[in-house]
């Protein structure tokens, strides 16, 4: 069994099979959001803030989230999270200060996931994950979250 290092508090398998069930006969992306922010804030160990960013009128603009008060809206290509919008491709960063245009929502993060939201070659938005910790996010963490961000886009119906 694939497991998340032992300091996280589930297995791979777990929150996977977690974040399935409860997205499961739920299609609203914004419940669906504020169900697994609120997840992955209770399951991920040493994290200040887990939500999601989706993409409005070319920018992206906050929505659901767990953790203290947050910027509302980043430009494409900004921050952490606009850089991960732009690429359309995960960010680790494990030192926010090292970050070039690293955005300080909250000063006690130091470290940073950021995963796209894709429908295809669509952005949907991201999922931020912060930690207070430096160099908190290891290659698991990324395995996990890009696939909870995966499953958050439907399967087309028939």
């Amino acid at each position: 069994m694939t497991t998340l290092p032992a300091d996280h508090r589930v297995t791979l398998e777990d929150l996977l099979s977690t974040v399935e069930s409860v997205l499961t006969g739920e299609r609203d992306l914004i419940a669906n959001m504020a169900n697994i922010s609120a997840l992955l804030f209770e399951a991920l160990p040493d994290i200040n803030w887990a939500g999601f960013y989706i993409l409005r009128d070319g920018e992206l603009v906050l929505g659901p989230f767990q953790g203290r008060v947050a910027c509302t809206r980043i430009a494409v290509g900004r921050g952490v999270c606009g850089t991960a919008a732009a690429r359309r491709s995960t960010i680790v960063v494990p030192d926010v200060h090292a970050f070039p245009g690293h955005i300080a929502c909250d000063t006690a993060s130091e470290s940073e996931i950021v995963v796209p939201i894709l429908d295809g070659d669509r952005l949907i938005g991201v999922l931020d994950i912060d930690s207070p910790i430096r160099d908190r996010f290891t290659p698991q963490d990324r395995l996990v979250l890009e696939q909870v961000a995966a499953l958050l886009v439907p399967a087309p119906t028939a």
